[in-house]
């Protein structure tokens, strides 16, 4: 593992490529058993109220990861990746932060008591809280030490062990939405242990002459990320809690209800947010590293790249909807409507984060919060008067324009700080048509399959220069001679030779 650390000096662009590539296989392989997952969760929670009640659980649970690990999943990479510190004193300062946040969550039981569903579900939602917490740790510091195939088993290992939970606590015991809590906090603790055994993290773990400016650092780097991640919440599940309180009832259908068939129209905006986890667990590594004088064109030339794959996946998510939510039980298949602007939110999710890795590498987090909290504040106000207007869909409209917000706002920042660029033109461009086939499918007219599908093609067509730039990069990765060989036809036939 160790020796996984230490890399060439070959060219940073087939670097990205091999850390994706490797990303490639742990995401998708655990994230083609979350997609399995959702329409299970159809079936095996048979009323959509008690879904619903599943997903605000666990979102209780998301709202206080932040609280307690006071924003260090992100310091541990940072600063695990600056070769001056200590690897020890990074994960220890980690892991006391971790327990002492949950050392507060303790004492505020009296009070955590009395808000909505905590008497009765407060005891697993703390637990699922301290494993997620000890989940990161452990992952992001592996992340930094660069043992990438070790987080690519891990993270085949956790999904498949918390399906396997699922099957067992939801069908074999029927326990709901106690089940549905209990199978990813026993996923979390076995990614836990199968990290700590295989990387021998005990060892890193060092109670005498800690450093505490050091761990000052961290938290001065780290603290500001908490109302960020707060904010980030509220844009991302704020939505089922405007819809649980102010849809109850509507068409027969309780606030549970409601809430549980808009968290099924996450199914498929999962895709896109996979793609952009895949990329960005690679990124975060080339664009720390990456030299000063380099960064601008650097980001600039992958952010193109990237985001042209992006809007192709999100057009083609929007087309392919309506016959891929069949797989759902057929009470859960008006969940469809939730998913144009649901992907189109998506999108905008995955642009922030990679706008994220800027605040990163230049230790501004306070940006990041900034940024965030502006579109939660909006996020919220539309929310309400979204929903008055249009039901339970107009918390999707919501949820895309306050992550486009904060999209811009970090763009603007992103030019500032380093020098990259955007190109606000061809991003609206793509964005104009992605929210006009949203529409289209949206309003089912005649022929609606082949209007998206035509609106598609244009996409792709658009994008197709940035699409080929990163393929040309990653299949000759993937395919030895055989991708050197494809890569060199299709750049005959693009660019044939003059006479």
């Amino acid at each position: 593992m160790e020796s996984e650390k230490k890399t060439s000096g070959g060219d940073k662009y087939s670097k990205l490529a091999g850390n994706t590539i490797i990303f490639a296989i742990s995401s998708f392989s655990s994230k083609l058993l979350t997609l399995l997952v959702q329409p299970f969760l159809t079936y095996a929670m048979a009323e959509i109220a008690d879904l619903g009640l599943a997903k605000i659980l666990s979102q209780y649970a998301n709202l206080l990861i932040p609280f307690v690990s006071m924003g260090m999943s992100n310091a541990i990479i940072r600063f695990g990746l600056d070769k001056g510190n200590s690897e020890k004193q990074v994960f220890t300062n980690g892991l006391l932060t971790i327990l002492g946040g949950f050392g507060i969550l303790i004492l505020c039981w009296p009070v955590a008591q009395f808000l909505p569903d905590m008497a009765q579900y407060g005891f697993l939602i703390y637990i699922y809280v301290l494993m997620s917490c000890l989940r990161t740790l452990c992952t992001q510091f592996v992340r930094s030490r660069q043992w990438n195939k070790l987080v690519a088993v891990d993270g085949i290992l956790c999904t498949f062990a918390t399906l396997m939970f699922y099957v067992l606590y939801l069908v074999g015991f029927h326990w709901g939405a106690n089940g549905y809590l209990l199978a990813i906090i026993s996923g979390d603790l076995v990614s836990v242990l199968f990290l700590c055994i295989t990387g021998r993290l005990w060892n890193y773990v060092e109670l005498k002459g800690l450093n505490r400016d050091l761990w000052q650092q961290m938290l001065r780097f780290s603290l500001p990320m908490i109302p960020a991640q707060i904010s980030f919440w509220v844009i991302n599940a704020s939505d089922l809690f405007f819809v649980r309180e102010m849809c109850g009832g509507l068409d027969g259908h309780s606030g549970d209800a409601w809430s549980g068939l808009l968290s099924t129209g996450y199914f498929l905006p999962t895709i896109l947010t996979t793609l952009g986890l895949i990329f960005y667990d690679a990124w975060q590594l080339s664009a720390v590293t990456e030299e000063e004088e380099e960064r601008a064109r650097f980001f600039t030339k992958i952010f193109r790249t990237y985001s042209s794959v992006l809007f192709c996946c999100a057009a083609g998510i929007i087309w392919l909807c309506r016959p891929v939510m069949h797989v759902m039980k057929s009470n859960y298949y008006y969940a469809w409507h939730f998913v144009p602007f649901l992907v189109l939110a998506s999108t905008c999710s995955c642009f922030n984060q990679f706008m994220n890795s800027v605040y990163v590498v230049t230790k501004k987090s306070q940006r990041s919060m900034v940024t965030m909290m502006a579109g939660a504040i909006s996020n919220c106000i539309m929310n309400y008067f979204f929903i008055k207007l249009w039901g339970p869909v107009g918390a999707t409209y919501a949820s895309f324009l306050g992550l486009a917000l904060v999209f811009t706002l970090r763009a603007v920042d992103a030019r500032r700080m380093i020098g990259m660029r955007v190109h606000p033109a061809r991003v609206l461009a793509n964005a104009a048509v992605l929210v006009f086939e949203a529409f289209v499918l949206l309003a089912e007219p005649p022929l609606y399959g082949l209007w998206t599908g035509l609106i598609t093609l244009v996409i792709i067509l658009y994008n197709f220069a940035g699409v080929w730039a990163m393929a040309r990069v990653l299949l000759p990765r993937l395919l030895g001679r055989r991708g050197k060989a494809l890569v060199a036809a299709v750049d005959g036939w693009l660019k044939p030779k003059k006479a």
